[in-house]
């Protein structure tokens, strides 16, 4: 009978591992699938994969295929490279900015390498569905993206081009959208347990992306760029980029109203030379008898500092904001640029203050801020009407002390961007928040009718009339799941492999040239082949049995077969990668030991 899977030979295995770490790679799981032959580089963020980093990438793919299928969405396929035209019509060519990669064919027509494929989905769906009869409708497909990232980093984690599988589901209106919305989500579940992948859902923004409800699927991994809040006491989790910040009411703050009420004395403005910075003013105020607070020390939580920044709009122009929140807290820059997408955020300089004289660097109050003064003011939400604070007082050398929100100023609006912290209130129950870091592996969005608004994606409706159709976007980061499952399984002798996401059942080790030994084993991974076990057999003849044993632990495979010294006696020895765990197996037993172990074994294909 011819075997399902031949061996791989490592003799003749298109393969090469390295004792050392490329020195370019900044995470374990880059460094260890570099090392152990899987991928290399070829250029910043751009990757070749070797035979058995094809192998993992796609059993990945199969899955996620398989997960897909059985929900009951159908796989399509578009081209990488896009027209212009419908990125023009919903704005994304401008919108997505430095990170297209755009080219022009031999006419000077203007492409792009697809980074998302939103508006060819709803262009092929308006193509073909014309009635209500025609929905709900849920297509994928697994293709290859491209985006050109300023800063690729982390291997598979943050490339140029990578795997993504993306989905969208069509409705006709708001119930449909979450039931299809639903179907995904659980699909998601059933993918990610499948892939042996931890993982936390969150909610999150949508980005450039659009649309309403969002969640992401993070893996919580040191090595992720991700952080995301979570509360043991209630299991609220958001990427802080979407974490709402507790706010108390004011009548929940006794001097708050009582400062509204004109209760308070008012704001005074007194001289603080050399203090530039939060931690100068606060130690000056504790310095100064005639400033100290009665009741207790300043601290910085007391102060109002106010940061600016230009936001750069995607067609180019340029917009001051300042944000105003407490001196205790930083300013995320990653917050910021997720509430204002698609603009970006570039850095208030040395000129931007010069055509703004009202604004004194280090003592900026909310006095000189506001759409009316041409400098956008949005403040942080704990900055209630009715708090006091200690800001800057547009002079050098000088700050305001007592002024209070609502009363002395308003501002524009408020914004949510200020770091979150571990230990902050949960928003749902109060309790303190933690924080972690995580690999995003997956993001599903409830678009809205954005992208048919745009490109006129509408069927006829029950009654005739035209319903422009409800989407809903639903990404899977596949090469990006093969670096997320490295890192998550690792340990400090190489990579460990879930057996259906491993390039083989059994890595089977000749671990010594006598003839005997060489025979059995070539006997035993032929056998294993013809009782579909995938074999990944190193009969180098000029490796030592220690370079075969390290190589055996760098590349991972869940099942080390050693055909050794043990033969002698009639034993063979059966290693778990994961464990490190050896069974000394009967020669007679050890095909019918590994066809039961593999096909036993919870991850093992189906």
């Amino acid at each position: 009978m011819r075997p399902t899977f031949p061996p791989l030979r490592m003799s003749v295995l298109f393969l090469r591992t390295l004792r050392d770490d490329p020195a370019d790679a900044d995470v374990a799981s880059h460094r260890l699938l570099v090392r152990a032959g899987y991928v290399r580089r070829a250029a910043p963020g751009i990757f070749s994969w070797l035979p058995l980093g094809w192998m993992v990438l796609r059993n990945v793919e199969r899955i996620v295929r398989e997960e897909m299928n059985r929900a009951g969405f159908q796989e399509v396929h578009f081209p990488a490279l896009l027209p212009r035209e419908p990125y023009e019509a919903t704005g994304r060519w401008t919108e997505y900015g430095d990170n297209l990669f755009r080219l022009q064919d031999r006419r000077g027509a203007d492409y792009l390498l697809g980074p998302t494929h939103e508006e060819m989905f709803t262009l092929l769906v308006k193509d073909i569905c014309t009635s209500y009869k025609d929905l709900p409708l849920s297509i994928y497909q697994i293709q290859t993206k491209y985006r050109d990232e300023a800063r690729p980093r982390a291997g598979l984690l943050r490339g140029r081009e990578f795997v993504m599988k993306d989905s969208y589901s069509f409705d006709l209106d708001r119930a449909g959208l979450q039931a299809s919305y639903d179907a995904h989500r659980a699909a998601y579940v059933r993918t990610f347990d499948r892939l042996g992948l931890p993982y936390v859902i969150v909610a999150a923004t949508s980005g450039a992306m659009g649309g309403s409800a969002s969640e992401e699927f993070l893996a919580p991994l040191d090595a992720g760029e991700d952080t995301f809040a979570f509360c043991a006491g209630c299991g609220y989790a958001a990427n802080t980029e979407a974490v709402h910040t507790a706010v108390p009411a004011v009548p929940a703050v006794p001097a708050a109203a009582q400062a509204l009420a004109g209760e308070t004395p008012a704001a005074r403005v007194e001289d603080t030379p050399g203090t530039p910075t939060i931690q100068t003013l606060v130690d000056e105020l504790n310095r100064r008898p005639d400033l100290r607070r009665p009741d207790r020390p300043w601290t910085a939580a007391d102060t109002l500092k106010n940061v600016l920044v230009m936001l750069v709009h995607p067609d180019g122009t340029t917009e001051p904001l300042a944000v105003g929140l407490p001196g205790d807290r930083d300013l995320d820059v990653k917050r910021l640029e997720a509430t204002i997408t698609p603009a970006v955020v570039a850095a208030f300089g040395e000129a931007e203050f010069a055509a703004r004289p009202q604004l004194v660097k280090g003592y900026i109050g909310p006095r000189s801020l506001g759409k009316a003064r041409g400098v956008r003011y949005l403040v942080d939400p704990r900055v209630v009407e009715g708090t006091s604070w200690v800001t800057g007082a547009d002079a050098p050398g000088r700050h305001v002390i007592g002024l209070v929100a609502g009363r002395d100023f308003r501002a524009d609006g408020t914004i949510d961007v200020a770091e979150v912290r571990a230990g902050d209130p949960c928003p749902q129950c109060g309790a303190g928040l933690e924080l972690r870091r995580g690999i995003e592996i997956g993001h599903i969005f409830q678009l809205g009718s954005k992208y048919a608004e745009a490109l006129g994606l509408a069927v006829a409706g029950p009654g005739g009339q035209p319903v422009v159709v409800t989407m809903g976007s639903y990404g899977i980061g596949v090469s990006r799941a093969v670096a997320a499952i490295a890192e998550s399984t690792l340990d400090d002798r190489g990579l460990c492999w879930p057996r259906e996401i491993a390039p083989a059942d059994v890595h089977l080790v000749a671990a010594s040239k006598d003839k005997s030994v060489v025979e059995y084993a070539d006997r035993l991974a032929l056998d294993l082949s013809q009782a579909n076990i995938r074999v990944l057999y190193d009969d180098r003849s000029d490796a030592s049995a220690g370079v075969k044993f390290k190589d055996a632990e760098l590349i991972g495979v869940p099942t080390v077969v050693v055909i050794g010294k043990g033969l002698a006696d009639g034993v063979v020895e059966v290693r778990d990668r994961a464990s490190g765990t050896t069974d000394l197996v009967p020669v007679g037993e050890v095909t019918a030991h590994l066809v039961e172990l593999c096909r036993a074994d919870p991850d093992a294909a189906d």
